[in-house]
């Protein structure tokens, strides 16, 4: 079959699908704003660890690469220039970089900088990069930001890397303030030279593991260790007037939260940090985020598995707000979609729809954030791929970007999900709906099509003024491609994920 011909019939077979859809009985989504859930704080990603570089490279690349996170300007015909995060998350590097190849981590791409130098003084035109994309961030409209250790620095450190030995924490009890101290600084010198303060501080990273191989900067602790830093860490930010909230465990996958699995003294953490009667209770802590946070690795597949693991986590956190707060394609996933080799397409950004729609409906997250920002990797780590070269290099979007755009440009800080139903429940097997009401008193509604096959959907909620309803199409052919919906029903395209916003009658 010549070109022309094999066009012709992929055209042909999509407007078939299109009329059988348009000719069967919609599947009905019954929303029902009275019903409420949790609400959300924000969609994130992290700078960790491109931006280093990529935050010096030619202002035609960079500016694109904040404009696709960051932006929420349209174009002439309403096309969105970016997903519009709510968040980011900032490295806060333990200072393997200045060690180089002494560092012990053989990429150079996964050391990071730090602020301090070795006498104790600071030099803020270190980690220039990333500050550039903190000020890009904020002059889109990003007003929370996160700043994260994997490791404390080196100067800290029981040997003095920026990664562990034999799995032993890597940090003394004596140097905890020494930690709080500096995270103060930190703080303190990024407002005063980007203009940005750090909403939230994440002072650990994925506790359980043992992080002794030097593939990156990283830190294992245990349940007293965290509580131990976390309480020195509180007193000198009250000591100091600080306002920054800390974020806590940050564990390495979602069974942490609730069992203790093969990790006795790194697990229950959900106990551990906020059950008053625990010997490490952190609730009564000024400057504690009362949430907790965990990583969705190693549990989102198979989808039965995934459901089952994130209703004990809501049945552990009895009301205390969740953050998937790291997430990318990692590890073989049952089978279901393996990490490894970079996919643009939509095979990859489907199958993290998924989760993020699992996260939310499921677990109830309160937000959902990814790791790399911008990767370098073959590997399904990135929202972006960019040349792993440190002045200048070629830039490449993802599906995963855009269907993260379906949730994170719509569904903003102050919204609340709400209940969305469906009629059918032999679609529900194709199709995923989550619907959200903002504070400005609109809804946003999010389907995800995986099927072969175009479905005929009708949003049924009372209150939905008619006629106020704009969709945003994610799928081989575009990226939130924004549309009308005359009435109430529409085709949403197969292997497509598709946002409807609309405006609520008061």
């Amino acid at each position: 079959m010549n070109m022309k011909k094999t066009i012709c019939s992929l055209l042909l077979c999509s407007a078939l699908q299109t009329v059988v859809a348009q000719s069967s009985p919609p599947v009905q989504v019954y929303i029902d704003l009275q019903r409420t859930a949790q609400t959300i704080h924000n969609f994130a990603a992290s700078d960790a660890w491109a931006c280093q570089f990529t935050g010096n490279w030619p202002d035609s690349k960079r500016v694109q690469l904040a404009d696709w996170l960051f932006s929420m300007d349209t174009t002439r015909n309403g096309q969105p220039t970016g997903i519009g995060l709510s968040m980011w998350r900032f490295n806060i590097g333990a200072g393997s970089t200045e060690q180089g190849s002494n560092s012990g981590i053989g990429d150079e791409w996964r050391r990071a900088a730090c602020f301090r130098n070795t006498d104790g003084t600071y030099n803020w035109q270190k980690q220039a990069g990333q500050l550039w994309f903190l000020q890009a961030a904020k002059a889109r409209g990003v007003t929370r930001f996160l700043g994260f250790l994997n490791s404390p620095p080196v100067a800290f450190t029981r040997n003095s890397k920026a990664f562990a030995d034999k799995g032993i924490c890597n940090l003394t009890p004596d140097k905890y303030d020494s930690v709080g101290i500096f995270l103060r600084d930190v703080i303190l010198g990024i407002q005063k030279n980007t203009g940005v303060t750090l909403s939230y501080i994440s002072p650990v990273n994925e506790p359980q593991w043992d992080w002794s191989d030097g593939g990156q900067e990283g830190c294992p602790y245990n349940n007293e260790q965290i509580y131990g830093l976390t309480k020195a860490i509180d007193q000198q930010f009250s000591a100091a007037g600080i306002k920054s909230q800390l974020l806590i465990p940050e564990a390495g996958q979602f069974n942490y939260l609730y069992a203790s699995e093969n990790k006795p003294d790194k697990g229950m953490q959900v106990k551990a940090f906020f059950d008053p009667q625990s010997s490490t209770y952190v609730g009564h802590l000024k400057n504690i985020y009362h949430g907790i946070a965990a990583h969705s690795y190693f549990t989102t597949s198979p989808a039965d598995t995934a459901t089952a693991i994130r209703k004990r986590v809501v049945a552990a956190l009895k009301g205390i707000p969740f953050w998937q707060s790291e997430c990318c394609i990692l590890g073989s996933n049952a089978g279901e979609m393996d990490g490894g080799k970079v996919d643009l397409g939509m095979d990859a950004a489907l199958y993290i729809a998924r989760v993020i729609h699992t996260d939310l409906t499921v677990a109830n997250a309160a937000a959902w954030q990814w790791w790399l920002a911008m990767s370098p990797y073959d590997y399904k780590d990135g929202l972006i791929y960019i040349d792993k070269n440190k002045t200048d290099g070629q830039i490449h979007d993802t599906k995963m970007l855009w269907v993260l755009g379906n949730y994170s440009r719509f569904v903003r800080p102050g919204a609340t999900r709400v209940s969305a139903a469906l009629n059918d429940s032999a679609a529900a097997a194709h199709l995923l709906v989550s619907a959200y009401k903002n504070t400005d008193n609109s809804l946003n509604v999010v389907v995800i099509n995986s099927s072969q096959t175009a479905a005929n959907v009708a949003i049924q909620c009372r209150q939905l003024r008619a006629g106020s309803i704009r969709s945003y199409t994610t799928n081989a052919q575009g990226n939130l491609q924004p549309g009308y919906v005359p009435g109430r029903t529409l085709t949403v395209p197969p292997r497509s994920v598709v946002t409807l916003t609309g405006k609520i009658n008061k």
